[in-house]
């Protein structure tokens, strides 16, 4: 039997003393940790640690680590603003792509998270909701649209990941350039790109080209 997913599930088991602790309180705190140490330091003890409670009192309020993950990326999901269509359906779906680039910046371990947690709890499904109030006089098919929504997240979280991952990129491109300077790769010494120390935001140009294919 499929166990029941935490959304259907009561605030907390229907046994033992009166709650003293609600999911949200939980799930705070549990991102603040994620937010101040990282992921790896997200576990039972130390968030119960964060509430000052016994670590095992959690479990009447959530069943299990991976329900706490998916706890976490919802309550962040609450931190988009979703104003009225403006009935420019790129603009609008742009818009929810960036707002999506600066949640994960504010919350560096999400991408890890949604990438192996895949699925959406009632905040997420009010940003879906407002995804498809954007569309909701496209002409594309319904399928079109999840799937234009679903590559517009995947590329925030890749972006996302590959932001944090500044460790090698010096060594990266003393590499490419001494192949460059090899004369092997024609082509590549030909590329003409933004300077590493550029401040032009690419995204918003990439997410409609993006879209626009997807939703031609």
């Amino acid at each position: 039997m499929e166990p029941e997913i935490i959304w259907l599930r009561p605030e907390r088991a229907g046994v033992g003393r009166p709650a003293q602790r609600s999911r949200s309180e939980i799930t705070a705190a549990a991102v603040a940790i994620a937010d101040r140490d990282g992921l790896d330091a997200v576990s039972m003890r130390n968030v119960a640690a964060e509430l000052g409670t016994a670590g095992g009192s959690l479990y009447r309020y959530v069943t299990s680590h991976g329900e706490l993950l998916d706890l976490m990326a919802d309550h962040v999901a609450a931190e988009y603003t979703l104003g009225a269509c403006t009935g420019i359906w790129l603009d609008d779906l742009v818009d929810v792509g960036m707002q999506a680039r600066e949640i994960h910046r504010r919350h560096p371990w999400l991408a890890e998270v949604v990438t192996n947690r895949p699925g959406a709890g009632p905040n997420g499904i009010d940003v879906l909701e407002h995804v498809l109030a954007v569309l909701a006089s496209h002409p594309a098919d319904d399928g079109a649209k999840l799937t234009a929504f679903a590559v517009m997240n995947a590329v925030v979280v890749a972006l996302a990941q590959n932001e944090r991952a500044t460790a090698n990129r010096e060594g990266q491109a003393r590499f490419m350039a001494h192949v460059v300077t090899e004369g092997k790769h024609p082509h590549l010494a030909a590329l003409r790109l933004l300077p590493a120390d550029s401040h032009e935001d690419v995204l918003p140009d990439v997410l409609r080209r993006i879209l626009t294919g997807l939703l031609q």
